[in-house]
Formats: C-alpha cells, structure tokens, sequence
C-alpha cells in the first residue's frame, strides 16, 4: 500500500520510509516461504496413527471436551479457519483428507480455537469482537490518508487530519494484528500438547515435525504484525513532517 505514495510523494521518497517498507516486504515474503516449505515437506510424510486432518480435528476437540464442533471442507489452500459464529472448522482439502504431519498439525491447531472458543479464553473472544472494527480500518484508512495527502498541499488543516484519521484506522488494523499473535500461539501450544497426550504424534519425530510446520504458520503472523508496525511508525513520521 505505501508503495504507491512514492510515485507523487516526494516525502515519501524518504530513506526512512523506503527502508520500513522494504524491510515490512521482506519479512512477510521470508514468512510465507518458511510456511509453505513446512508444509510441504511434511506433507509427504505420514504419521503412524494414519488419521486424516479431519479425525484428528474431532479427536483433539474431544480430548478438550468440546462439543458440538462441525467438521467441513473448503476450498483453497491452507485456508483452514475456525469460526466461532456457528462452532464451525473448515479445512482445505488437503487437510481434511491429507494424513501427513502437515495435515495433523494444521487441522489440531484449529481445533485448538475450538478449545479457546469453549473455555471462554478472553483474547479469543476480544479477537472476534474486533474483527468489525479491523475490517472497517482495513477497507477505509488507505483511501482517506490518500485524501489528505493531496489535500495538505491545498489545505493546511484538512489535509493533515484526514492523514491523522487514516493512521488512527490503520493503528486499529495493527492492534487487530498483534492481538491475533497471543491466540493463534496459544491454540499451537493446546495443539502439540493435545497431539502428544492422545498419541495421534507418537514419535520424536512426529512431534519435531508438527512443531516445525506450526512454528512456521505462528512466524507468518508475526512477520505480518511487525511489517505493518513498520508502517505505521512510517505514517506517523509522514503525518508529522505534513505539520511543519
């Protein structure tokens, strides 16, 4: 996104900004190879039990004690998600059906939500309550700060404010982000704990590989967290350099 004021922001043209920008790009694209390199390396590799991703979904929500969990299958890849609304995971279909440690890994790991979801665990539940507000800042902050960055040279009140504005709706996106770090680390942790105690992993191996892919998946979210802090500390430094 910030990439697009450097074509007529000359105070984009910033070192600073173009180095937070860059080093938020690297991050995400280093991220995203970690996970996808798990996966598939361990999707080639089973897992003695021979459960699919859907059985050992159901066998880690029952060792949780929820129930009432609906199992489904959804298009895409690793698109796997829980939605609290109606108790309902979703798993691509190489999850659902894979028996790879990849498939265990990705498939426990929502059901871990599953357990959060039932024990009431709060960061969880603020999550959810915030995704209005996230998907709000997410769609609008782009477009205003847009405004106000033609607006400042104009305007010296309106511009400024509206960027003021379009950074306060992107601080939310960001706080949305971080707030999603605790829970998607704390539902790996239920995961691997679940797996090990069941015995769906029952080998070092297995437990090392699970480990691995879910390591993987927690870093992209911290790789997206720390990118778009990034960005905000480069807005914010913009919308101070509008005012003197």
């Amino acid at each position: 996104m910030l990439s697009f004021f450097f074509f007529f922001d000359p105070v984009m043209m910033n070192p600073y900004f173009l180095i937070a920008t860059l080093i938020g790009v690297g991050l995400s694209v280093w991220a995203q190879k970690r996970v996808t390199s798990a996966f598939k390396k361990f999707s080639t590799v089973g897992v003695r039990t021979g459960m699919t991703g859907a059985e050992a979904a159901a066998a880690v929500c029952r060792a949780g004690g929820v129930e009432g969990v609906k199992i489904e299958m959804t298009g895409g890849k690793l698109s796997d998600h829980y939605d609290p609304r109606d108790k309902t995971l979703r798993l691509s279909r190489d999850v659902y059906e894979g028996r790879s440690i990849s498939s265990i890994a990705v498939a426990a790991h929502e059901a871990g939500h599953s357990i959060q979801h039932a024990e009431g665990y709060a960061p969880l539940g603020f999550r959810s309550a915030m995704v209005p507000v996230a998907n709000v800042g997410s769609r609008a902050w782009y477009f205003v700060f847009l405004i106000g960055v033609l607006l400042q040279y104009s305007s010296n009140t309106l511009g400024p404010m509206l960027m003021t504005v379009g950074v306060g709706l992107f601080a939310l996106l960001v706080f949305f982000q971080l707030m999603t770090l605790p829970v998607e680390i704390d539902a790996s942790r239920r995961a691997k704990l679940v797996l090990a105690q069941t015995g769906i992993v029952s080998t070092p191996e297995e437990e090392a590989g699970v480990a691995t892919v879910l390591d993987a998946a927690a870093m992209t979210y911290v790789a997206a967290a720390a990118a778009s802090v990034l960005q905000l500390l480069a807005l914010i430094l913009r919308v101070l350099a509008s005012r003197d």
